[in-house]
């Protein structure tokens, strides 16, 4: 993929050890892990909002409407 053979991965990992130390690289990998996972919920949560228009526009007139007064009901009020 990048061309990186086993010899550059080692020395790759062995400077990293040394600039940020044994004790820093477990807090360096979790913050990376909880990054990805935030990312992957906020993609989700996008698709989601995106399917939505297309859920509603199956449904027949009357459960629209409901749909609608539903979605309405659920939103703040907002005062003039």
């Amino acid at each position: 993929m990048f061309g990186l053979g086993p010899t550059e991965l080692i020395i790759g990992l062995v400077l990293v050890l040394l600039i940020f130390g044994a004790k820093r690289i477990p807090e360096i990998a979790g913050s990376f892990g909880k990054g990805i996972k935030e990312f992957k919920k906020n993609m989700n949560e996008v698709q989601a909002e995106i399917a939505k228009p297309a859920e509603r526009e199956s449904l027949p007139p009357a459960q629209e409407r409901v749909a609608r007064e539903e979605a309405e009901a659920k939103e703040p009020k907002r005062l003039l």
